[in-house]
């Protein structure tokens, strides 16, 4: 089955870049220039397979000159009109294709955390860092909509902390023990839908 996700995620990646080029470079122009003087490009170093470090490639969706904290709330200041509208549509991750042709990243899996995040997990939880990071995942859909439910709380950081980031654990170390190939395959679906789906007795 790893041999299978191993082809399915390169094959898909090139096909998804040589398909998608056109939306690639759309997007890269609009960037340039409704966010002038910004690179197109957001770059940030994440933790990826054992614990390793990956640089993460998406298109940029917030001003250069903001201090802001690593959890992204809905309606913030420092993301720009059109990386609102690119964050909705999932149009800010086409970049990683490019982590998923070289084998940083999977299709599915669990979001790769900074490393200030992935420095907290402990005991069995640290099990997880033998997956590579997807673009999405049983947590990722289960959470589609974080931004949105982050900017409905009084403390960001300590809902996501205390409340949002356990649960994403307990699914993606789920997922490490039980996964399915099948099950990849709708999630990705599902994802590209904006569709939910049933897992782990669970709606997604």
């Amino acid at each position: 089955m790893k041999a299978l996700k191993y082809i399915f995620d390169r094959m898909t990646a090139l096909t998804g870049i040589l398909c998608l080029w056109p939306v690639l470079l759309i997007v890269a122009i609009l960037i340039r220039v409704k966010m002038p003087g910004e690179p197109v490009l957001f770059t940030q170093q994440r933790v990826g397979k054992d614990g390793r470090l990956f640089t993460m490639y998406k298109f940029r969706t917030m001003t250069t000159d903001h201090h802001g904290s690593s959890v992204s709330v809905a309606g913030e200041s420092r993301i720009t009109p059109l990386g609102g509208i690119l964050r909705r549509y999932k149009l800010d991750e086409l970049p990683e294709l490019w982590n998923v042709l070289i084998g940083d990243m999977s299709f599915v899996g669990p979001r790769p955390d900074v490393p200030g995040y992935a420095d907290r997990l402990t005991g069995e939880d640290r099990q997880i860092l033998q997956l590579r990071p997807g673009i999405t995942g049983p947590a990722s859909l289960k959470y589609r909509n974080e931004e949105e439910l982050l900017a409905t709380v009084d403390d960001p950081i300590a809902y996501n902390d205390n409340t949002i980031y356990p649960d994403k654990v307990r699914l993606n170390k789920y997922y490490l023990t039980h996964y399915s190939f099948a099950k990849d395959l709708q999630m990705i679906v599902c994802t590209v839908l904006g569709r939910h789906m049933t897992y782990n007795n669970e709606t997604i």
